[in-house]
């Protein structure tokens, strides 16, 4: 339960930078569309890096499309040139939840908590709670009225795991504002 919780508080913050840039997928979250809420947790998590990359340790010598592998060879895989490839995804760079509509997801494509079969691969057990409460979140977050003072929205993919600079901090809340990943609550309009 602890990664996928870990995971969702930086999928939020992303799910609300993605609602700022994009405000017109507020909206059909607002208004319940549980399929929307869904596509829009997957393409939150297809779109923003949380780990850029993973890495892990050959357990023993391979080969893979034809390059040798050998034990203990340290292997990474990038997980954003993954979700930004062009051949997978149509407009990569585009944030569409409508790509994750009446589809079934790829478990090779889309690897923001790793790949394959959660039972036999590499993928995290705790994804579909990931996604579930990444929705039901974004659903409240669009349905909450706030504000986004000037900050530094951007997100540096050298760090691990990624987030948005400033850690996203909306103020304007009546009950004060919220800093998501950053320092703390703010109160009010202050800004941080």
């Amino acid at each position: 339960m602890l990664r996928p919780t870990a995971a969702v508080a930086w999928f939020v913050a992303f799910a609300a930078h993605a609602l700022h840039l994009w405000p017109r997928h507020r909206e059909p979250l607002a208004a319940g569309d549980a399929a929307f809420a869904k596509a829009f947790a997957h393409e939150v998590r297809r779109f923003y890096p949380f780990a850029p990359f993973v890495g892990g340790l050959a357990a023993r010598d391979l080969t893979w499309r034809g390059e040798p592998i050998p034990a203990g060879a340290l292997v990474l895989l990038d997980v954003y040139g993954q979700h930004h490839d062009e051949a997978l995804w149509p407009d990569p760079y585009s944030f569409d939840p409508h790509r994750f509509t009446g589809r079934e997801i790829d478990p090779y494509a889309l690897i923001p908590q790793g790949g394959g079969d959660p039972r036999t691969g590499h993928r995290c057990p705790g994804e579909k709670i990931t996604v579930a409460l990444l929705g039901a979140l974004a659903t409240r977050l669009a349905r909450l009225r706030y504000d986004v003072p000037d900050q530094d929205m951007s997100i540096s993919l050298r760090r691990v795991p990624a987030r948005p600079n400033s850690g996203l901090v909306i103020t304007g809340i009546p009950a004060g504002g919220v800093s998501l990943l950053g320092h703390g609550s703010h109160h009010g309009n202050d800004r941080p």
